[in-house]
């Protein structure tokens, strides 16, 4: 059983703490059983239906008017996380896809969301370019206006439910001002005509991700999310929100990984005696404990900041992404050397959270994006 003490941290409400809880006695009960994970397509429709059968994917959208709570979505990623990488895979893309919906949506816009969160639609935030990666201002996707409507032109690639998904917040240059100023986000349905499926992206943790063709795709004027022109505020604060949460993912394999470590080295007997009792192990479980409680206080510092109403955490939350996925890393490879031969055989716990941690420091702003992003708050 992972440590659970940092839920009587300041940072959380009693609210919390019981979400925590009833999702881990979930997820403990047999979260994945029945799964295909070999299937990755159709494992991600299934958690994603089981999630919103279970009530979990609530916290994914926000009530009208109300603010999404961060503290709450991060629990959901950490606990998901440290029980199964795909199950948090599907809870953070049902919030990230829709995450524009949320703090941007009209009325009509936000029936979406009532289907998103009980897991009978399965939502995409179409956003990278081949060409711009962690660049938006640099994207060059269109969007004309035609009449009552736009035709969207161009790719997006490492679209996350790529192939799957029913929905998609789409970025595109609608020509305003050059730069991030000429950015506007859309509400495009998958089976949009025009839009398609170039190709289905595989990488070493099996998830359901594609690269798209929009090829004169038409939607109506009411497809637009929030202002003209303000697609780069909407992108930025959707990440505001969700960047900390990919933190938080993070340190919910770090935990699975410190656990593993410690059934590994408690049970495994060298020369008569456990190989805990070795010193330069203790140091290495030091270690790896130490790393988990720093990431998850900044982790929770970001998420309450933003919770308490700070309009803006990129600093806080960028802090949080970079520190809690690179020290999850390097707890991770801890728990595998501490395995020995054990550590690196196909379809052992470590050696899956060994590949599950690596994407983590590159999507939603690459661990080097992030020490520009704080620097320049820094400095600034």
């Amino acid at each position: 059983m992972a440590d659970r003490s940092f839920l009587d941290w300041p940072f959380f409400g009693e609210r919390h703490r019981s979400f925590a809880a009833g999702l881990e006695e979930w997820a403990a009960s047999g979260l994945a059983a029945g799964i295909d994970h070999d299937d990755t397509d159709r494992a991600c429709r299934a958690l994603v239906a089981a999630l919103g059968e279970g009530g979990w994917l609530m916290p994914t959208a926000a009530p009208d008017g109300a603010a999404l709570d961060v503290r709450t979505l991060c629990l959901a990623r950490e606990t998901l996380a440290r029980h199964d990488g795909l199950a948090d895979f599907a809870f953070a893309m049902q919030g990230l896809g829709t995450g524009a919906i949320s703090l941007f949506g009209t009325e009509g816009q936000r029936r979406w969301l009532h289907e998103t969160r009980a897991g009978r639609a399965i939502a995409g935030f179409a956003l990278t370019e081949p060409q711009s990666g962690s660049d938006v201002a640099a994207a060059t996707m269109t969007a004309v206006r035609d009449g009552d409507g736009y035709v969207l032109e161009g790719e997006k690639t490492w679209i996350s439910n790529g192939g799957i998904a029913d929905l998609y917040t789409v970025f595109a240059r609608t020509g305003e001002a050059p730069g991030a100023r000429g950015l506007s986000a859309f509400l495009v349905p998958a089976d949009a005509p025009g839009l398609t499926v170039a190709e289905r992206l595989r990488v070493i943790a099996p998830h359901p991700l594609a690269r798209l063709v929009f090829d004169g795709v038409r939607v109506p004027a009411s497809a637009l999310i929030g202002a003209p022109g303000r697609g780069f505020k909407v992108a930025m604060s959707v990440l505001d929100v969700f960047r900390a949460t990919v933190a938080a993912a993070a340190l919910g394999f770090a935990r699975r990984a410190l656990d593993e470590a410690v059934a590994r080295v408690s049970g495994r007997r060298v020369q008569g005696a456990p190989l805990a009792d070795l010193q330069m192990v203790q140091g290495h479980i030091a270690d790896m404990a130490v790393g988990i409680d720093a990431a998850a206080l900044l982790v929770y510092r970001a998420a309450w900041a933003k919770d308490a109403g700070a309009p803006r955490v990129t600093r806080e939350a960028a802090m949080a992404k970079l520190f809690a996925t690179e020290e999850a890393q390097r707890v991770i490879d801890s728990a595998v050397q501490l395995h020995g031969g054990e550590g690196v055989r196909a379809g052992s716990v470590v050696e899956r959270l060994y590949r599950e941690i690596r994407a983590l420091r590159i999507y939603e702003g690459a661990s080097d994006v992030q020490r520009v992003v704080i620097a320049r708050q820094t400095l600034g």
